[in-house]
C-alpha cells in the first residue's frame, strides 16, 4: 500500500499567482517574460504566464487517482475557465488575423478601425494571449465577467474577443453620448466611476489611458490626411488643411481628428 500511495502521489508543483490563483503543473520553463505552465506531463497542454505575475511556487504532495480518458480530454477546457492564464490551445494570433478581427468587428459596429486598433494597442499590444495582473484576457482585455456578459466564451480567440470588446465599447459610447474621453475612461475604470466623477475620473492611469489612445488616433489621421494632400498636391497659394478639427467621431471617417487637450480638461 505504501509502495501503491508512492506511486500515485503527485509530482507537480503549485503556480501561486498574484490574484489569488492557483495553477498545478507537471513542470515549467521561463521563455523571455513568460513562464510556460505544463499541465500534461507529455507537455501537450501548457498554460503561459507573465513571469512577472507569479508570486511563488510550491509543492504539490497530494495524491493523484488515475484519470478517465474523458477526465485528461476535458482537462485543457477546466484550464480555460481560470481567469489570469493564457492556454496553449490558442496560439498568439498574426498581424493579419488581428487586422481581420478589428475590420470585421469595426464594421459590424459602425466604428472607424484606426479606433478600435488604438484601443487594443493601448490594451494588449496586439497580443492575443495577454492576461493582466487582474485577470483581464486577451486583445481588447476582457473580464471573465464582462466577457460571460458579452457572450464571449473563448477571451483569447482574436475575432470573438474583438467582436465583445467592440461591441461593448459601442455601448458605452452610445451611453455617454458619444463622448469619447468618458467612453473610454469607462472601459478603462468602469462606467460607474464616470458617472460617479460626472466625467474621466481623478485616476493617474485612466487619464493616461485616455490621452494615449486618443493621441495615437490623432496620429493615424494626421498621417492620413498628409499623405491624402501630398497626393492631391495642392497648389502651394491655398492653405493648408486645418489640423485642429474636433468635430470627428470614431466612427467617422471624414478625417478631422479629436485633440487629446480637450479631453485633459474634463
Amino acid at each position: 500500500m505504501l509502495l501503491l500511495f508512492a506511486a500515485t502521489a503527485s509530482a507537480a508543483d503549485i503556480a501561486v499567482l498574484r490574484n489569488g490563483y492557483t495553477i498545478r503543473h507537471e513542470n515549467r520553463e521561463e521563455i523571455g517574460e513568460l513562464t510556460r505552465l505544463y499541465i500534461s506531463a507529455d507537455r501537450t497542454s501548457f498554460v503561459d504566464i507573465a513571469t512577472a505575475d507569479v508570486e511563488r511556487f510550491e509543492r504539490d504532495d497530494s495524491p493523484v487517482f488515475p484519470s478517465t480518458p474523458a477526465e485528461v480530454a476535458a482537462a485543457p477546457a477546466k484550464a480555460k475557465a481560470k481567469p489570469g492564464v493564457a492556454i496553449g490551445a490558442n496560439p498568439r494570433a498574426s498581424t493579419q488575423e488581428i487586422a481581420d478581427a478589428i475590420g470585421l468587428a469595426s464594421s459590424r459596429y459602425r466604428l472607424d478601425p484606426d479606433f478600435v486598433s488604438s484601443v487594443v494597442s493601448a490594451e494588449s499590444g496586439f497580443n492575443s494571449r495577454a492576461v493582466s495582473p487582474k485577470g483581464a484576457q486577451g486583445l481588447m482585455q476582457l473580464m471573465p465577467g464582462t466577457a460571460s456578459q458579452l457572450g464571449v466564451d473563448n477571451a483569447f480567440d482574436a475575432a470573438k474577443n474583438t467582436e465583445g470588446g467592440t461591441r461593448y465599447l459601442r455601448m458605452l459610447l452610445e451611453r455617454f453620448n458619444f463622448d469619447v474621453a468618458k467612453a473610454l475612461a469607462a472601459y478603462n475604470a468602469g462606467p460607474l466611476r464616470v458617472d460617479q466623477h460626472k466625467g474621466v475620473p481623478p485616476y493617474l492611469e485612466t487619464r493616461k489611458y485616455v490621452a494615449r489612445i486618443i493621441n495615437d488616433y490623432n496620429r493615424k489621421k494626421l498621417a492620413q490626411e498628409k499623405l491624402a494632400t501630398a497626393k492631391a498636391k495642392p497648389p502651394k497659394t491655398l492653405p493648408a488643411p486645418s489640423k485642429t478639427a474636433t468635430t470627428a467621431k470614431p466612427g467617422s471617417k471624414s478625417g478631422t481628428v479629436y485633440q487629446a487637450e480637450t479631453f485633459h480638461q474634463q
